[in-house]
C-alpha cells in the first residue's frame, strides 16, 4: 500500500520547549490514520506542520511521495480549528463563501451537502444547527473540490454522544468512498472504532505506530471460570505456552502472546486436570490498556 504522507525526523521547538522530538511515520493511502495522544503530546503541532501552517525546526515530510507544493495542498481538505461560519447565514451561503476563499467551484456545494446529510437543512441559518450539524458542515467545507485526503483535528471534540456518532458514521462513509483521513484525537474509543492505523505520541515523541490491530495485539487474555477457582488457577499454572495466570474477581485469566491462544487447548487442559469450566472467553487487551501502558499516562 503506497503512502500519502511520509514524515521524517520531524522536530518543532517553541523556545526551550520541544513540541516534537524527531517523529517519523507514514500514512498509507486509503487509511483512516489516527494520531493519538494526551493533551500536549504534539498532535496539533504535527498537523499544523504537514498542512503548512507551521514551519518545522528540523526534519521533513512528503505528500504523495513528493516535496509539498501548492498542487499537493489542493488535494487536501482540512479542519484544524473550531468551525468558523457566519451564524446568520444559511449552510448553503456559508459554503459559497468557503468555496470562494478556497477557490473551489460552487457547483460542488450540492454534492458536499448531500455527503454530510445537510441538504434538507441547507437554507437554515447556521445558528439553528446542533453542534454535530455544525461540525458536519465544517467537514463539508473541507470536502469542497473533492480532495483525496482529509486532515481533521479532534473532529468530535465537544460534541454530545449523538454528535459523536454522526461524525463517526461520516468518517466511515468517507473512508468507504476511498478517502484517506488523518485525524488527531485524544479519545481512545474514537481511534479504536474508526481508525485503521494509529500513531501514538507522548510528549512529542512517537511511542508506537502501525495498524490498529497490530497495536492492539499485545497479548490475548482468556477468561475462564469453574466451581473451584483455586483448583482452576493451579491447573492453569502448568498450561504450555501461557505467559501468566491471575485471579480477577470470579474469573481466572491466563495470557498468551498475541495470536497464540487456543480456547480448545485451554478447555482440554483444564478437563484433563479434573476441572470443568463454566465460562471460557477470549478478551484482547483493549486499546485503552495499551495506550496507558505505552504513555504511562
Amino acid at each position: 500500500m503506497s503512502s500519502v504522507l511520509e514524515i521524517s525526523d520531524l522536530k518543532k521547538n517553541y523556545g526551550r520547549v520541544q513540541a516534537l522530538k524527531g517523529v517519523s511515520f507514514s500514512v498509507p493511502k486509503g487509511s483512516v490514520f489516527g494520531i493519538l495522544g494526551p493533551n500536549g503530546s504534539g498532535k496539533t503541532t504535527m498537523l499544523g506542520i504537514v498542512t503548512d501552517i507551521l514551519r518545522p525546526t528540523a526534519g521533513s515530510f512528503k505528500w504523495f511521495g513528493e516535496t509539498p507544493t501548492d498542487a499537493h495542498r489542493r488535494q487536501l481538505g482540512t479542519l484544524l480549528e473550531t468551525p468558523n461560519f457566519y451564524h446568520y447565514l444559511s449552510a448553503e451561503r456559508n459554503l459559497r463563501i468557503a468555496a470562494q476563499i478556497k477557490q473551489r467551484s460552487e457547483a460542488d456545494i450540492p454534492r458536499v451537502l448531500d455527503i454530510v446529510n445537510l441538504t434538507a437543512r441547507k437554507k437554515d441559518r447556521f445558528t439553528t444547527y446542533s453542534l454535530g450539524m455544525k461540525q458536519r458542515l465544517a467537514i463539508g467545507a473541507a470536502l469542497l473540490g473533492n480532495p483525496d485526503v482529509l486532515v481533521l483535528d479532534e473532529p468530535t471534540n465537544g460534541l454530545d454522544p449523538v454528535g459523536i456518532a454522526e461524525i463517526r458514521a461520516l468518517i466511515k462513509d468517507l473512508h468507504q468512498q476511498g478517502k484517506t483521513i488523518i485525524m488527531a484525537s485524544h479519545l481512545l474509543d474514537e481511534v479504536e472504532k474508526v481508525c485503521t492505523h494509529v500513531a501514538i505520541l507522548k510528549s512529542g515523541q512517537l511511542v508506537a505506530s502501525g495498524h490498529v490491530d497490530e497495536i492492539l495485539a499485545h497479548e490475548d487474555v482468556v477468561e475462564v471460570s469453574a466451581a473451584d477457582l483455586t483448583a482452576l488457577e493451579q491447573a492453569l499454572q502448568s498450561l504450555p505456552g501461557k505467559s501468566r495466570v491471575w485471579l480477577d474477581g470470579e474469573q481466572v485469566c491466563v495470557s498468551f502472546p498475541a495470536g497464540s491462544s487456543a480456547l480448545e487447548t485451554v478447555n482440554r487442559h483444564c478437563f484433563d486436570h479434573g476441572t470443568v469450566l463454566n465460562h471460557l472467553a477470549l478478551r484482547r487487551k483493549s486499546l485503552e490498556a495499551k495506550f496507558f501502558e505505552l504513555t504511562n499516562a
